[in-house]
């Protein structure tokens, strides 16, 4: 049977798809395979860590058929998970991905050099809003709702957690993507020398 689109818990069946559609939106929200010839690389920092080690807030919008077409990661615990990332998951692929001698010669090797510095995501600018997200859809996905159901989702799975306020970090080039946020009441935390992101979060509040 055939059920309508719509969110639903993350499976282990879903790897494939998540990583599909972190390759497809990774490079500034479109598709980044141009740019990283290996495609489990892009997935590997920024969608599968947060599946394998808090898959309780990995949510994805499944197309009737089983399949996940987008999908929102995060954690409740930004330092935490900083530290369950250096010691569980590094572990799993830094043999596959091993850190770069000298400085990065290419796109590839300045995404492994994020890989290996996961204490990046700690910044005291950040310390109200504890947790953080990842969110993507594929490109026929977008701007039919479905961003704002996850976004839904996610915050109500945060605040059944006890947790108040949620960041993101995001390209500040990606101006779509911003327009996003700002419609489901994100505004910017000041960081000093963020370089080419910006920071923003909100509460957990149920305001959608």
């Amino acid at each position: 049977m055939t059920l309508l689109p719509g969110p639903r818990a993350y499976h282990p069946d879903d790897h494939a798809a998540l990583a599909d559609i972190c390759v497809r939106t990774a490079d500034n929200g479109g598709d980044s395979r141009h740019l990283y010839p290996d495609h489990e690389l892009m997935p590997s920092i920024f969608a599968a860590p947060y599946a394998a080690l808090e898959p309780d807030l990995a949510f994805v919008i499944d197309d009737g058929t089983g399949r996940a077409v987008g999908y929102i990661l995060g954690t409740a615990d930004t330092p935490l998970f900083v530290t369950e990332f250096r010691k569980r998951w590094l572990p799993q692929v830094e043999d596959r991905y091993p850190r770069p001698a000298g400085p990065p010669r290419g796109p590839s090797d300045e995404m492994i050099a994020l890989l290996h510095n996961p204490e990046r995501m700690v910044l005291p600018e950040l310390a109200r809003h504890p947790a953080h997200l990842h969110i993507d859809l594929l490109p026929d996905w977008q701007r039919k709702g479905y961003g704002r159901v996850l976004m839904r989702t996610f915050l109500a799975a945060l605040r059944a957690k006890g947790v108040e306020a949620v960041h993101l970090s995001m390209l500040t080039a990606n101006t779509p993507a911003r327009a996003f946020y700002d419609r489901l009441g994100f505004t910017e935390i000041p960081v000093p020398d963020p370089g080419p992101v910006t920071y923003l979060g909100r509460g957990t509040e149920p305001d959608l």
